[in-house]
């Protein structure tokens, strides 16, 4: 009877602990060993070091960092660490202009130039080759362009980082990329220069954002970091987002390697986020951590809102987080090559959206959507599955390579 008594009980710590491994449906040690196979990562020199967040049914299951904060100094990295988050500011900033669209401060289908002048006359470049030379043509615009086209980059504007072109290549010429100035310098930059494409035709990245954030600040005589810290990050209690990391908070900026053991070249300079920006980029500047980004998801899977802190109604997030590259809505609307969200997904409102269960190589559902930025951080909200995910990390040549060794990770930790 004692034999069978401590057998039972032996069962019961088994079972114990087997439950306990599983929380809100999620295998928390599959994603244990998932970490493990990071730290591998970080012993042989990829990753610097990552914080990586897991939630589903609104509770965070698996919340843990690897490596090092600084892999200059080896600090430890830390489940408190600042990113900088780079285009994963754009959704941030998709929100805000759905907000004021609420409010009726603006329409999506307002002309730009209503707001910003300068782009009443834009044109367009078109490469024309004869007797092997290429030169670019200036031509109208054959529609304006709308702040839809801004949100879903389909306005004709382009990036001169990524990819080569006539269009591009004045880009680079004019430093109009850059957020080492002023936001009348980028504006006026980007009215000079001509369009990559006719509005409304292709899908091309952007610096649309950063114009749409500019164009807020027009709009509402308010910067864009006010706007976001009063409309998004206060009510949600992003006490760490934002645009400059206070002095008291430099301890916990993540950094990258000197040199990025993907691309074995000199890692770009990474933002100065120590200091005040000459302007506030709607479409790269912010910084975050894993914690305040989930609050931000975790409100858009809410349909706009978090602990009874409103910032969105559901009727706009369903706007922003449909696809609005499909036939249904613009049958000649073209994706280019550079297409970032890849195969099986289109794009909403600043992130891209997965339009069936199959059509991409990917794990994911219907509906669910995602984005990332330039030195590695990712998110992906799966609706379906009541499930979000946020990826923190400072290493742009592995960006890619980690995003999908996450996607895969977490999806795989899924057993109801």
């Amino acid at each position: 009877m004692r034999i069978l008594v401590r057998g039972l009980g032996f069962l019961l710590l088994g079972l114990t602990a087997a439950l306990a491994q599983v929380q809100e449906g999620v295998d928390l040690g599959r994603l244990a060993a998932f970490k493990a196979r990071l730290e591998v990562e970080v012993a042989q020199g990829r990753l610097p070091g990552a914080v990586f967040l897991v939630a589903r049914n609104g509770q965070v299951v698996y919340h843990e960092a690897v490596g090092y904060l600084d892999p200059q100094a080896r600090t430890p990295m830390t489940r408190e660490a600042i990113f900088r988050i780079y285009s994963m500011t754009k959704p941030l900033t998709s929100v805000l202009a759905l907000s004021l669209a609420e409010e009726g401060r603006l329409f999506l289908t307002d002309p730009i130039a209503l707001y910003l002048p300068e782009f009443r006359e834009v044109r367009v470049g078109v490469e024309r080759t004869a007797e092997g030379r290429t030169t670019l043509e200036l031509v109208p615009a054959q529609r304006p362009i709308t702040l839809y086209d801004l949100l879903r980059h389909t306005s004709g504007f382009t990036y001169g980082i990524f990819f080569d072109s006539l269009v591009k290549q004045e880009y680079r010429r004019v430093g109009a990329d850059a957020i080492d100035q002023t936001a009348e310098e980028f504006v006026g930059k980007l009215a000079r220069l001509p369009l990559q494409f006719q509005p409304g035709t292709v899908w091309e990245y952007s610096n649309a954002t950063d114009l749409l954030g500019h164009l807020l600040e027009r709009v509402t005589g308010r910067s864009l970091a006010e706007l976001l810290e009063e409309r998004i990050f206060r009510p949600l209690g992003m006490g760490d987002t934002g645009f400059q990391v206070p002095r008291e908070k430099w301890g916990r900026i993540a950094e990258p390697f000197a040199t990025d053991p993907f691309t074995r070249s000199p890692t770009p300079q990474a933002l100065n986020v120590r200091e005040t920006p000459k302007r506030f980029s709607g479409g790269a500047g912010a910084v975050s951590t894993a914690l305040d980004y989930f609050r931000f998801l975790q409100a858009l899977l809410n349909g706009g809102e978090l602990e009874g802190r409103r910032i969105l109604s559901p009727k706009s997030v369903a706007l922003m987080t449909a696809d609005h590259l499909g036939p249904l809505y613009l049958p000649s609307l073209q994706r280019g090559a550079p297409y970032l969200p890849g195969p099986g997904y289109g794009f909403g409102l600043g992130v891209a959206v997965r339009l069936a269960d199959g059509g991409s190589p990917l794990m994911g559902s219907a509906g669910e959507y995602n984005w990332g930025g330039l030195f590695g951080t990712s998110f992906f909200v799966d609706p379906k599955e009541r499930l979000v995910a946020v990826w923190m990390m400072q290493n742009p040549g592995g960006r890619a390579y980690y995003a999908q060794l996450f996607r895969t990770a977490v999806y795989a930790s899924l057993v109801r």
